[in-house]
């Protein structure tokens, strides 16, 4: 159980890798500022559990950002911790499935929670805003089932 965790969560490290590469050549080409949504929802959690983001200004600024940015590498390990747990169950399937299915829960575990909580509203997202979502959490499947499918195979 330890080591197929263990694979899950270094597949999920490789496939958030991708996605953050994708997000950064994206904001690359069309010149496209950072999205704000990851420290908006670190500042919503700690004012709804009574926590405090210690500072003021930039340096508050800053450790908001590290915290979202720190978040999406923890839902990302996670994600790929758990589909190492269902791997048994989804062998089956090519990883052009188990990939874009990945791609789907971390894309709904970040985004759904921001949802509930009122940061964003995909109903008034556009194109664009869709294709920044969707692109990088695809890469993210992809690069997380094919890196958990290698790495069975070579502890198999």
């Amino acid at each position: 159980m330890r080591r197929m965790i263990g694979r899950g969560l270094a597949a999920g490290a490789a496939g958030t890798t991708a996605l953050n590469a994708v997000t950064y050549l994206d904001m690359a080409l069309r010149g496209r500022p950072a999205s704000e949504l990851p420290e908006q929802a670190v500042a919503d959690l700690a004012r709804r559990t009574g926590r405090d983001v210690p500072g003021h200004g930039d340096l508050r600024r800053n450790r908001l950002q590290g915290l979202g940015a720190l978040g999406g590498i923890i839902v990302g390990t996670c994600v790929g911790a758990a589909a190492a747990l269902v791997a048994p169950m989804a062998r089956r399937l090519p990883t052009a499935v188990t990939g874009p299915l990945l791609g789907a829960a971390a894309m709904a575990s970040t985004d759904l929670p921001m949802m509930r909580s009122g940061l964003t509203d995909p109903k008034t997202w556009s194109s664009s805003d869709w294709l920044a979502d969707v692109l990088p959490h695809l890469a993210y499947g992809i690069v997380t089932a094919w890196t958990l499918r290698a790495l069975e195979r070579r502890t198999s």
